[in-house]
Parts: C-alpha cells; sequence; structure tokens
C-alpha cells in the first residue's frame, strides 16, 4: 500500500443503496423478478416474421385521399 494513497471514495448515493439492502435483502431479488415481470421476454422470431410479412407499405402522404389526382 501506497503511503499517499487516500480511502476509497462512495458518494452519499452508495451509502443510501447500501443501507436499503441491508434494510431489505431481498430488495435485489424482488427488482430482477420485476424486471423480468416487464421487460425480460422471450421473442417467438416466426410470430414476428409473420407481423413482418403481413406489413402495409404506408402512403407517401398519409392525409390525401385517393378521390383526388
Amino acid at each position: 500500500m501506497s503511503f499517499f494513497r487516500r480511502p476509497d471514495y462512495q458518494s452519499e448515493i452508495t451509502h443510501f443503496i447500501e443501507d436499503l439492502k441491508k434494510q431489505d435483502p431481498t430488495l435485489e431479488s424482488k427488482q430482477r423478478a420485476g424486471r423480468q415481470l416487464l421487460w425480460d421476454k422471450s421473442v417467438n422470431t416466426e410470430l414476428m416474421s409473420e407481423f413482418d410479412a403481413a406489413r402495409v407499405p404506408q402512403a407517401p402522404y398519409v392525409y390525401q385521399t385517393k378521390g383526388h389526382a
């Protein structure tokens, strides 16, 4: 260890998060469960390719009706 080495800096936010984890040890597993519920979804590639194949191209002027030439 160096003579001039300072102790590692930890911000107030880091201390706050560590205190939260100490108060509720299951907090991280709850976060992971919530993420799996909302974000970590498996994608059906076959179904997505069918959706892409069924897509209809958009007209260049969306609000112009086809009756006017």
